[in-house]
């Protein structure tokens, strides 16, 4: 589930906080065709002022689980596209990590500073509840573990509460399961994980960023930092004696691991031939805006940790809970340390086969999801339902 750069908003009240849970209430589907995904429908309700898309690319091994994003973005198409991205991308994470969920991701067209209201976050709620589990959703960003308690009220199937029979905020097990990764990037590149000595430039300081900023430390890395934040920027470089770099700069910055922590789209035309790093291993989601891009890296030598791989830690926090014994925070810190050996592999796969490593983590997501392995046997347990 990805790092946000967000502040946590203030909820504002609308005028009706019940129309969205009542069954005379406003709230609309319209399904939209899209080949490949299971289903992909548009929400609205005029009066909680929602518009937003919930796209289930498949259940394959398990009931779509993906996180909700709360952004205000330029045009419909524009969500839709970033929709459809980020849900097929929760299928591959949730295949290669056996998590035994499937892939889904919800949006909603809102800036999360501005037009976050109780009533909207409840229609959302309800709209889930309306599609009867075939989605369970998640904070993401511009949606926080508060949000989504919030949006509890209206649905079962949310998983990330800040309650005792949940697992609230999942980002230490991204961040731990993204320093696993870059040991695993580290461990390929110069023979040894010790990250003592190495630097990592990480872009983005928010949920996930600013852990990882501190597990870095402890570890020895030098670390460069950058966010959009140029106050927490200053002030985490002082904790750790780190170097501050402008926004604009970090993806140029020479170092030996770029960590990617903010939005996805990051490897692109235009910043390819920037890149001054050894490898990229980072938290951020959909970090290549095409597979091709992924090629690229190969061709300028440049070790790419496929995202859907290093930044599966919150999936497996959260889908931990679901568990029919209930949630046990040390079993997923046992599956996130996995990701260390899952990337080893997959590097090894992409050596021997002489393609990208994100195309080597593709055709292992895709026998895992063809012959189902890691599916789902028994249904997901619910256990805040007593709550």
């Amino acid at each position: 589930m990805a790092d946000q750069l967000l502040e946590k908003p203030v909820l504002k009240r609308a005028p009706s906080i019940l129309d969205a849970m009542t069954p005379s209430s406003s709230l609309q589907f319209e399904k939209i065709p899209v080949e490949g995904y299971e289903q992909v429908v548009k929400i609205t309700h005029k009066s909680a002022g929602l518009t937003g898309i919930i796209a289930i690319h498949s259940s394959t091994l398990g009931p779509a689980l993906g996180g909700i994003r709360i952004h205000p973005y330029g045009s419909f198409n524009e969500a839709l596209e970033d929709v459809l991205r980020l849900s097929r991308g929760m299928t591959y994470k949730s295949a290669i990590a056996e998590s035994g969920f499937g892939g889904g991701k919800g949006v909603i067209i809102a800036d999360p500073k501005k037009h976050k209201t109780i009533e909207l976050l409840l229609a959302f709620g309800a709209a889930v509840e309306k599609l009867g589990g075939n989605y369970i959703c998640a904070e993401d960003a511009g949606c926080t573990t508060e949000d989504v308690k919030i949006i509890r009220r209206a649905t079962k199937y949310v998983v990330g509460l800040p309650n005792a029979k949940s697992s609230g905020d999942p980002g230490t097990f991204t961040a731990w399961g993204v320093y696993r990764g870059i040991q695993a990037a580290a461990k390929k590149l110069f023979g040894t994980d010790s990250l003592e000595g190495r630097s990592v430039a990480i872009q983005g300081l928010g949920s996930v960023g600013s852990r990882l900023a501190d597990i870095l430390f402890w570890a020895g890395a030098e670390l460069v930092l950058s966010d959009l934040d140029t106050a927490k920027v200053e002030r985490l470089a002082h904790q750790y004696g780190a170097r501050a770099v402008p926004a604009d700069q970090i993806l140029a910055t020479e170092c030996d691991i770029l960590a990617p922590c903010a939005l996805g789209g990051i490897i692109n035309d235009k910043t390819l031939p920037f890149f001054q790093c050894r490898a990229i291993a980072g938290a951020a989601n959909n970090q290549l805006l095409r597979d091709s891009h992924a090629v690229a890296l190969q061709t300028r030598g440049i070790l790419y940790a496929p995202d859907f791989v290093i930044n599966a830690g919150g999936i497996l926090n959260v889908t931990s809970e679901l568990d029919e014994e209930g949630y046990n925070p040390t079993t997923p810190r046992y599956r996130v340390h996995r990701i260390y050996d899952t990337l080893l592999a997959i590097y090894e796969i992409a050596e021997k086969n002489r393609e990208s490593t994100h195309s080597a983590a593709l055709a292992l997501a895709n026998y895992r999801i063809r012959y189902g392995i890691g599916k789902r046997i028994l249904p997901p347990t619910f256990h805040h339902q007593a709550e």
